[in-house]
């Protein structure tokens, strides 16, 4: 058979296939159901005519065509004739509606089971797959329905606020709707995720409940003014430390929260009130204690998180004295000044820097020595551009040397520095 042309306004402008649930926006642009959804859920905006579209809005589904496409792909496209439709689609967003309206009423009364039950069967929509987050992500308010449970029931009723998280973890809110909840009460989210932190009873929902919650700590904090993010309670970092460590009773921790944890401690640390904090938590051993355990090729990035938020603890005092009291400390850092990646190579020199500048105690400057650490900072400080040193730019190998330079008499000379390496050492 000749392969028949598809009409033009068939077409979905952003999957550019034939329309399965045609909605109309504002602007008067028709876009396939599933499509704009998921685009408006990252950009507030129509796609052709980049107007601005309301947060809360409601595409309007095109009847009419939806009819001609049904007709046409019964005479032209037979075998895909049922799957053009919309029955279940008007259906489905009903009774995902009254379910979000269910949860909103709910939200200054007591956390009851009838809560529960939406809860629950939002929790079973989204996993049903990308169809179903996309519908409860279409529903209007639904993400900050959601979230408003998870606040309320976080200490009052822990299952509502756990079912709450896992729906919330499963839509991968987008920024603007983690911007609106810390807008309207930043500090109650904060406290609900770190209560849902501080879990103990060690069951493998509780775990996972934990990890959903750095996760969108995390997330939450990226969205925070920095008068917002300095000001944040010092359980935070005790859980995230706990979480690093796997100090839960379950050993190790899942790949997920590890991150999360780190992405926590590192963004954190950029504000000066928050480092002492992080120090106090005991940040910096469990740091060093990562960089020590973790395989360099697979968790590179988590390597880099790691120094990111060291090269900031380090920013302090109580920072500065807790790395070099950890034994393996500064070898530890000093083992990815090189051949690592730019990033890594980057925080690492910094650290070093800081601590050769504050905290150089006679046994702090034999130990860079002993470790290695000096030894790698003159590969770094005498390599050129045109090397294969890719990772290595300029700025850092001017840190390096201006590290090098604060101890020379000391390391020079120092036995622990092989010759060649002495040859190499900046004048």
């Amino acid at each position: 058979m000749e392969e028949v042309e598809v009409p033009s306004y068939f077409v979905c402008p952003i999957t550019l296939d034939v329309m399965r649930d045609p909605v109309t926006l504002p602007t008067g642009i028709t876009y396939d159901r599933h499509a704009i959804h998921r685009w408006l859920r990252l950009a507030a905006s129509c796609p052709l005519t980049k107007l601005p579209v309301a947060p809360d809005c409601e595409p309007t589904p095109n009847h009419t065509l939806c009819r001609l496409i049904r007709s046409w792909c019964a005479l032209h496209r037979p075998d895909d004739a049922v799957d053009h439709t919309m029955k279940s689609a008007p259906a489905d967003c009903a009774r995902l509606a009254a379910l979000v309206s269910r949860l909103a009423d709910a939200k200054n009364k007591r956390p009851s089971q009838e809560a529960l039950a939406a809860l629950r069967e939002l929790r079973d929509v989204v996993a049903e797959g990308e169809r179903g987050r996309e519908l409860v992500a279409a529903v209007p308010g639904s993400a900050d329905a959601l979230l408003d449970v998870f606040v309320s029931s976080a200490t009052s009723a822990p299952e509502n606020s756990a079912a709450a998280l896992d729906v919330i973890s499963s839509l991968r809110l987008p920024e603007r709707c983690l911007a609106r909840a810390v807008d309207r009460d930043g500090a109650a989210l904060v406290g609900a995720l770190v209560s849902t932190l501080q879990g103990h009873s060690g069951s493998d929902a509780d775990a996972a409940s934990r990890a959903r919650a750095a996760v969108l700590l995390a997330d939450v904090m990226a969205c925070m003014s920095p008068s917002r993010a300095a000001s944040l309670p010092e359980q935070a970092f005790v859980e995230a430390v706990r979480l690093l460590r796997g100090d839960d009773g379950m050993g190790a921790s899942t790949s997920m929260a590890t991150k999360a944890a780190l992405r926590v401690l590192a963004g954190a640390t950029a504000h000066g009130r928050n480092r002492v904090k992080a120090a106090e938590a005991g940040a910096v051993a469990a740091l060093v204690d990562m960089l020590l355990l973790v395989n360099g090729e697979r968790r590179r990035a988590w390597c880099e998180l790691a120094l990111c938020a060291l090269n900031r603890l380090c920013g302090c005092a109580e920072g500065r004295a807790a790395l070099v009291a950890h034994g393996a400390g500064v070898a530890a850092v000093g083992a990815w000044v090189a051949g690592a990646s730019m990033a890594a190579s980057a925080k690492a020199v910094r650290v070093l820097r800081s601590i050769a500048r504050h905290a150089a105690t006679v046994a702090v400057v034999q130990e860079m020595a002993a470790t290695g650490a000096v030894g790698k900072l003159c590969l770094v400080a005498a390599s050129a551009p045109e090397e294969e040193w890719q990772w290595c730019d300029e700025r850092t190998r001017e840190r390096a040397r201006e590290t090098l330079r604060l101890h020379a008499r000391a390391w020079r000379s120092s036995p622990c520095l092989h010759p060649t390496l002495q040859a190499l050492y900046p004048c």
